[in-house]
């Protein structure tokens, strides 16, 4: 095992300390920026080496003690060692950096993070790792392991009943998918667990969820956002900064079962969202059954947005990690909506996005990032365009 006495320097994208060692650039997992560590080096590339901490010599005043026995050794969270305060300032500003580095904005209107009241027990859904003998768990963080638990603090307390009561005796293949309704109440558990003695049902199809008072159903391959409080924030957030009147068409991108778009309705002359999951598709089309303003298109949004006539007012794109690619982009530049309104789980591929778009001719008015899962280092971000 090899161990380095380092000082760390400052905190990178993917939500390890820094510091520099025998030319190379060290990413240590459980440190905080100003702190001198003992570590022990994981791995080593030409460039770049990885490791964790081993001992803390000189503590940081935003270090915490974590409060889950598996932290370090499970590889769901990476920030449970630092106040949460901190952790809203560190994701400010690697929004701000990604920002500047990939996108060359110098300086980016990038307000502070928004964060939870309560950072805990926010996530709706997990996704349990299942062993031969039945036991749930994750996997380990350094290698391919599985690691068995008894309860995740990011989960719902239903989801840790559910976990508790399969807990050794869920015998199937490979995964087990939980999803919680926080403002319905109602479970989704898939797939069909084999037992007569539960106090649940499993194997459902889909299951419903609330937003703003709105009702959602979501099938089982359907993404929803995993966080409702937030969730529910981004929403009148994205609201909000689309300013609607009553007069526009709005397209709402990358639509998911309708969330956004649905929302929107009330406040637009016609909505259309695109989406290409045909299991998304279906739950939006169900969602929207009793309003005759919202139609969808399935397809991937690089194909059905060329294809658009105008005018088109506004458009709220909200891809996954990857952003958008540069057809999107060159058929928003031909649309020229008057505004906007760029959802991003990922601040690098938003940030190149809005170098795109900016180069085109609109202006970044403002980006906002949310803290979608406090104790990782993952960013939300909501970013506002005018044309």
């Amino acid at each position: 095992m090899e161990e380095l006495q380092v000082t760390l320097t400052g905190m990178a994208f993917r939500g390890d300390a820094m510091a520099q060692a025998d030319d190379q650039l060290l990413f240590v997992h459980g440190g905080i920026p100003g702190e001198e560590v003992v570590v022990e080096v994981v791995r080593r590339e030409q460039r770049y080496a990885w490791a964790r901490v081993r001992e803390v010599i000189t503590p940081s005043s935003q270090r915490v003690e974590p409060p889950c026995p598996y932290f370090g050794r499970c590889g769901g969270c990476q920030w449970q060692h630092i106040a949460y305060p901190a952790q809203l300032a560190y994701k400010t500003q690697l929004a701000a950096d990604q920002l500047r580095r990939r996108g060359g904005f110098d300086d980016a209107p990038v307000q502070p993070a928004l964060g939870m009241e309560e950072p805990w027990g926010y996530r709706n859904q997990a996704r349990f790792s299942v062993d031969g003998q039945g036991h749930l768990g994750f996997m380990k963080m350094w290698r391919r392991e599985f690691l068995q638990i008894g309860r995740c603090l990011l989960m719902h307390p239903v989801i840790n009943e559910v976990l508790a009561t399969l807990q050794g005796r869920c015998f199937v293949k490979h995964q087990l998918v939980v999803r919680y309704g926080f403002n319905t109440g109602q479970l989704l558990i898939n797939p069909e667990v084999p037992l007569e003695d539960l106090p649940f049902e499993t194997g459902q199809s889909f299951y419903e969820e609330a937003l703003l008072e709105q009702r959602f159903r979501i099938s089982g391959p359907s993404f929803f956002q995993t966080n409702t409080r937030t969730a529910e924030r981004i929403a009148r957030l994205v609201l909000e900064r689309l300013e609607l009147t009553g007069s526009e068409v709005v397209v709402d991108a990358y639509c998911g079962v309708g969330t956004f778009g649905i929302l929107m309705a009330k406040q637009a002359k016609r909505v259309i969202g695109i989406e290409e999951s045909a299991s998304a598709l279906r739950d939006a089309q169900h969602n929207a059954r009793d309003l005759d303003n919202v139609a969808f298109i399935r397809g991937k949004t690089e194909e059905v947005l060329p294809e658009l006539s105008g005018p088109v007012d506004a458009v709220v794109l909200d891809p996954s990690r990857k952003g958008c690619r540069k057809k999107v982009v060159d058929a928003l530049l031909r649309l020229r909506p008057a505004r906007i309104v760029y959802v991003s789980c990922e601040p690098a591929t938003l940030a190149r996005d809005l170098r795109w778009l900016t180069a085109g001719g609109y202006e970044l008015v403002e980006v906002q990032p949310i803290d979608q899962f406090p104790q990782t280092y993952h960013i939300e971000c909501v970013a506002t365009l005018h044309g």
